[in-house]
């Protein structure tokens, strides 16, 4: 049992068990399911659906924090991929007819992003940029890209096909859980086939030593960035697929915080080095499910947030072992005391 607890993942893991657990005790349906209309409805599955954007970009902040680096412009990249596949495929032109075609409009969007992503890379990686200069830089400016893709309008929706991503089912699932899944898929191969993973902790380990030993460090921090910005762009698909509106100054928004606050519950070093993308999943499932209890609970909008940050700030206390430790040592003092005694 103490070995199982002192597992990365096991903190983690207690706190979804418990906030699931909250749920189910202020809302006894929580964990009903019912099949109505060829796929699954309830709770657990409107948390799967909302969280699979945010897991999305988990995944590629996991990767850019592993190598000692953060991204505070993916909210902005989800906005510009967004406003730009809903520009092509068109606002007002029917049901059924798009400006252009939809896998056009889909690859242009995650081409987008993918420049946005590259961008940041560059600006880290051969600039010299401070991580959090070079993306803060574009989580102003992308904004107002994505404002001016829509002409500061929102744009709405009325594409069918479209709405498949963000609002679909597949085998009687959200289509959306299927396309952060085979994204997680596709990385964990890579991570765990390949000696990927073993670069990414060598560079964020020690970046000089990384490259002395024949890494190729700078290569590998724009490929981060390009990822975490391809994420992020299908993570924009998938949101404005599911509003049926692509909103150039909303969309997106804060959504950067969620991101690191998921990578760093799942207990991916801020540091460098160490990281797990499963860890990544359950700290986003963890911030979705929290954020379901906050509105299900009735809390005031006005204090959700706070809400959200002090619990974030127990769990983040709770996986600390220094702070563990620390509690340790003031518990056992007064048995000291008696001992002496």
């Amino acid at each position: 049992m103490a070995n199982a607890m002192r597992h990365r993942l096991a903190w983690p893991l207690i706190t979804l068990l418990l906030l699931l657990a909250l749920n189910t005790a202020f809302n006894p349906s929580f964990l009903h399911l019912e099949w109505r209309d060829g796929h699954l409805y309830g709770s657990l599955i409107d948390i799967l659906n909302r969280a699979a954007p945010l897991v999305l970009v988990s995944l590629g902040m996991t990767l850019v924090i592993a190598t000692r680096g953060i991204d505070i412009s993916v909210g902005a990249v989800v906005a510009i991929a967004a406003a730009t596949a809903a520009w092509m495929i068109g606002g007002a032109m029917g049901g059924d007819v798009a400006r252009f075609p939809m896998p056009l409009a889909i690859g242009a969007a995650l081409g987008v992003a993918l420049l946005c992503g590259l961008w940041n890379g560059l600006l880290v990686a051969r600039v010299g940029m401070q991580p959090i200069i070079a993306t803060l830089i574009l989580m102003v400016a992308g904004r107002g890209i994505a404002q001016l893709i829509t002409n500061g309008q929102i744009i709405t929706l009325y594409y069918k096909p479209y709405f498949f991503l963000g609002g679909g089912y597949l085998l009687g699932l959200p289509f959306s859980l299927f396309v952060a899944a085979a994204v997680f898929a596709l990385l964990y191969l890579a991570i765990t086939r390949t000696a990927l993973g073993l670069f990414i902790q060598a560079v964020g380990i020690n970046p000089t030593a990384a490259r002395v030993a024949g890494v190729q460090s700078r290569r590998l921090l724009v490929g981060a960035y390009a990822f975490c910005g391809l994420c992020a762009g299908i993570a924009g698909l998938l949101i404005s697929s599911n509003v049926k509106s692509a909103d150039g100054n909303n969309a997106g928004q804060l959504l950067e915080l969620d991101a690191i606050l998921a990578v760093t519950l799942g207990g991916t070093a801020l540091t460098g080095g160490r990281f797990s993308l499963v860890g990544s999943a359950i700290g986003a499932l963890i911030i979705q499910t929290l954020t379901y209890a906050i509105y299900s609970l009735g809390v005031p909008p006005e204090i959700n947030l706070v809400v959200k940050a002090v619990v974030v700030f127990i769990v983040m206390l709770l996986q600390s072992a220094e702070f563990r430790a620390t509690v340790r040592g003031w518990a056992l003092r007064p048995a000291l005391g008696e001992v002496h005694r």
